[in-house]
């Protein structure tokens, strides 16, 4: 009996030795590692934040600016050249003509404010310098035989003389009688001239506003 004591312990303790040397046997990495065994798959529990590639919903669209899908502009159309592009139709002259009306209403003005000669001849000059601009802008082309040209060539000198009228009364009145030469500088006489020069530029407005 004692030896089958004996003989079973030495079992137990062998299979202890075996079973330990096992262990190590088939993991020899795993100190100081923590648990080596398998997770369970858990991410089918949970949705991704990340966006998801998906197919757009429409066909891709040809190029907008296809050659063979955009028409050509309809430029022998009259409708089209008329109304849609609108071409400037106001002559280079009518333009002129209008940018020089203010001038002539401003000398008018001066006329009837009886402003000082200073003022009156320096509106005189401006006037007359755009003048002599036209003139050499438009003479020998069919403008100048327009009745508006020939007008403001013609009150352009009218305006001339009396703005020389009136400087030189201004420096040889309080030399000169008012008779003689002197009679030129009476205030009657300029005056006059003022009345007459009045009433050409009024005229000459007219045919200006007229002009097409």
């Amino acid at each position: 009996m004692r030896k089958l004591t004996v003989l079973g312990l030495i079992i137990i303790l062998s299979s202890s030795a075996c079973f330990g040397w096992g262990f190590k046997k088939d993991n020899p990495d795993t100190e100081g590692r923590g648990y080596v065994g398998t997770l369970p798959d858990i991410s089918k529990n949970f949705q991704s934040n990340e966006p998801k590639n998906t197919k757009p919903m429409f066909e891709e669209s040809k190029t907008f600016n296809s050659a063979d899908e955009i028409k050509p502009v309809p430029r022998d159309n009259p409708t089209f050249v008329n109304i849609i592009l609108k071409d400037n139709k106001t002559s280079p002259y009518l333009n002129d003509i209008n940018e020089l009306l203010p001038q002539l209403e401003n000398l008018l003005t001066c006329i009837e404010n009886r402003d000082s000669v200073q003022l009156f001849n320096a509106k005189a000059f401006f006037f007359n310098k755009t003048v002599e601009y036209l003139r050499g802008k438009y003479e020998g082309r069919p403008e100048s035989s327009y009745i508006s040209f020939k007008k403001l060539m013609e009150l352009s000198t009218h305006t001339q003389s009396v703005a020389t009228l009136r400087a030189e009364a201004e420096q040889y009145r309080p030399y000169m009688a008012y008779t003689g030469a002197g009679y030129l500088y009476n205030d009657n006489v300029i005056d006059q001239q003022l009345e007459y020069l009045k009433t050409e530029i009024e005229d000459t407005i007219v045919v200006l506003k007229e002009t097409r």
